[in-house]
């Protein structure tokens, strides 16, 4: 007789209990949904002291194994961060139910009557870092989508993780539901990650998001279905003809305002001609970025520090800026190719045929012309909230939302037609 490891019968155990929620859930009506989700919300406030209570020991855990204070802002939850993660799920109750949506209706000339269908995707299995707002963003959008979700976090964010799933499975329950549906992972270990990767019976599709190094190492291991949501080595241009008035705020809004999330600028990009540079880095300076200069915009900027090649690919998630001089917009569209991750990339320039020609370059998931960076997120793009921001050209790119959360079905119809 095989011997199964305890690692073996936990993820065996977990993984069928979100299948058979899976298949109560799939195909409840939306107003059932919507129940939930409100309740989620009001449930989400009402027990935020124990949210709060919760998030005060990983953030306490995090300052004790040195975190940067990027890495612990996006750890923190506090009262106005619980007060947004309600205000989401609601707006995901707010969107339409994207299951049963027909996308395709036709009758074809032998007079077989053909629907296709959104359906559920099935069971979601998401693996991610540090902030704890995706154990609800997550579980909403799938649970509004007719999916289950296996929900793995990092181990920074254990307790506020498990009081928030635990939270969601209680309003689950109370509405004659499994809990099962908003499944949680509460091991941690990485031996007990790679079992999950290879259930292919149960898991449908895999969404890790968060660092270099896990991306990796689920793509590597896992037999089930990836959609990568990679680092954010995120790319500002400042073109010549870019209009100074806009050039600064555009800058510290995409560094500044959240330096540790994947859609914040690691890379600033400046025309050699645009006259404003020195302007442009003592401001940013002024706000606390650490500026790492190429030598032409260190003679602009001596208080900056020398960059290093390597530091072009980083993302450094803090108040980090690597700057490189161009002269010309093809050489900063090469520099693009080199360094990027394919997440986002955005120019600032009143060159309408330079702002085209900069779109039409350069293959990211997002491409913006005279906004932040900031932009590229589910919630400004009218999607409600998001599994994650997807690197990869499969299934989805760019924010991944409610809608690609589902799959199609085609129903078929006729009058006893058979094929000739």
């Amino acid at each position: 007789m095989i011997q199964r490891s305890a690692e073996s019968i936990y993820v065996d155990e977990l993984c069928k209990s979100a299948k058979d929620a899976y298949r109560q859930i799939r195909f409840i009506n939306t107003s059932k949904k919507n129940k939930v989700l409100e309740k989620l919300a009001s449930s989400l406030i009402s027990r935020k002291s124990e949210i709060l209570k919760e998030n005060a020991k990983d953030l306490e855990a995090g300052k004790s194994k040195g975190l940067s204070s990027a890495l612990l802002d996006r750890l923190t939850l506090d009262d106005k961060r619980i007060q947004n993660l309600a205000n989401a799920v609601l707006e995901i109750k707010a969107l339409p139910d994207p299951v049963g949506e027909t996308v395709r209706g036709v009758t074809l000339p032998n007079g077989v009557r053909l629907n296709t269908k959104r359906v559920p995707l099935g069971v979601v299995m998401v693996i991610y870092e540090s902030r704890p707002n995706v154990t609800i963003d997550v579980g909403a959008l799938s649970f509004k989508s007719g999916n289950a979700c296996i929900l793995r976090g990092g181990s920074e964010a254990i307790h506020s993780n498990t009081i928030l799933a635990k939270i969601f499975q209680d309003c689950l329950v109370e509405e004659g539901l499994s809990p099962n549906a908003v499944t949680f992972v509460d091991r941690t270990e990485r031996e007990y990650m790679i079992p999950f990767l290879k259930q292919t019976s149960y898991i449908d599709i895999v969404v890790p998001r968060g660092g270099e190094g896990l991306i990796r190492f689920v793509s590597e291991n896992s037999l089930i279905p990836v959609v990568k949501h990679d680092k954010g080595v995120v790319n500002l241009y400042i073109d010549k003809e870019a209009d100074p008035k806009k050039v600064l705020p555009i800058a510290v809004n995409s560094k500044v305002q959240r330096p540790g999330v994947c859609n914040a600028a690691e890379n600033l990009i400046i025309h050699s001609e645009y006259p404003y540079t020195k302007e442009l880095l003592e401001g940013l300076a002024s706000k606390g970025v650490q500026l790492l200069l190429d030598p032409r915009s260190l003679s602009i900027f001596p208080k900056g520090q020398p960059v290093k090649e390597e530091d072009y690919l980083e993302e450094f998630l803090d108040l980090r800026f690597s700057v490189k001089t161009v002269d010309t917009i093809q050489e900063a569209i090469q520099f693009i190719e080199v360094t990027s991750s394919g997440h986002t990339e955005a120019i600032v320039t009143e060159d309408v045929s330079a702002a085209n020609y900069f779109a039409g370059s350069l293959d990211s998931a997002a491409i913006f012309v005279n906004i932040s960076t900031r932009f590229h997120d589910g919630g400004e793009f009218g999607l409600g909230a998001e599994v994650g921001i997807s690197t990869g050209k499969l299934h989805v790119r760019g924010p991944m939302g409610l809608v690609h959360l589902t799959t199609t079905t085609t129903y078929a119809e006729g009058e006893g037609q058979v094929r000739g």
